[in-house]
């Protein structure tokens, strides 16, 4: 099974993209994709167009902003997009039951410099984040938890930690957030393969970035330890973020394959 997490930034803008990379990069054959930055509202959401490539989908979606989607080719069997009182009107958050597995699909907020109404919006979340899951789920289940976290870890997980020391997204208080909830039961699938690899998936459009590889890890896909011993690989693809037209997205897609 090869789970895909891509923040797509606006997936009417980058919908072409999308499907041609889906083609050009069968090699990767993904059987769930999720999808994060959506900008649409709910009844936009080309749902056709990727039933027409196999993909039955869901969505959590809002006007102009945040909103998340898992597409799968495998029957979904159950989906939660209602969190109740936890959460405002701000669509973050997904879930959906695959093959018996929970797929969490996550856009946290990206924040804001310290001591900003962001800032503070931001560590809430991840706490409320943290609050309901354990209310909700055991790290004994199989979960595979996806997204954009807007966090990079360590500073192996950006390219100049001196120079984004303190910066949005990687302040020790949104780094112990996140760590936080990690530590509820998950593990850093790439991280756990590859502990010494410097990897990006996101890269400013200003400047070049891409190319002089000035990035953050940001984007990650975590499972809980009954699925680690099925995990076979994962992997960023460059492809998408380096492409002029159709306008790339900012992110590039991570996947993770298992063998379930």
């Amino acid at each position: 099974m090869k789970i895909c997490s891509w923040n797509v930034n606006s997936i009417r803008a980058r919908k072409e993209l999308l499907f041609k990379w889906l083609e050009e990069k069968r090699k990767y054959d993904i059987d769930i994709l999720c999808l994060q930055e959506l900008k649409v509202e709910e009844d936009i959401f080309p749902f056709n167009d990727f039933k027409e490539k196999g993909y039955e989908c869901v969505a959590n979606a809002q006007k102009r902003y945040n909103g998340v989607s898992i597409c799968s080719k495998l029957p979904i069997e159950e989906t939660i997009k209602d969190f109740g009182s936890f959460f405002d009107n701000q669509k973050r958050l997904l879930i959906s039951k695959i093959k018996g597995i929970y797929i969490i699909n996550v856009y946290a907020p990206h924040g804001d410099l310290r001591g900003g109404e962001k800032y503070y919006y931001k560590l809430e979340w991840y706490e409320k984040f943290l609050n309901w899951l354990k209310e909700n789920f055991s790290p004994d289940l199989p979960i595979i938890m996806v997204g954009d976290f807007n966090v990079a870890l360590e500073d192996i997980d950006v390219y100049d930690p001196e120079l984004l020391k303190d910066s949005i997204g990687t302040m020790p208080e949104e780094r112990e957030a996140l760590k936080k909830l990690i530590n509820w039961g998950f593990i850093d699938t790439f991280r756990y393969l590859y502990p010494e690899k410097q990897q990006f998936t996101w890269w400013d459009y200003i400047g070049g970035a891409i190319w002089k590889n000035e990035g953050m890890r940001i984007d990650y896909i975590f499972c809980t330890k009954p699925l680690i011993e099925k995990l076979k690989d994962v992997e960023v693809d460059l492809w998408p973020r380096r492409r002029r037209k159709p306008t790339p997205s900012d992110h590039a897609p991570i996947i993770a394959e298992f063998d379930i």
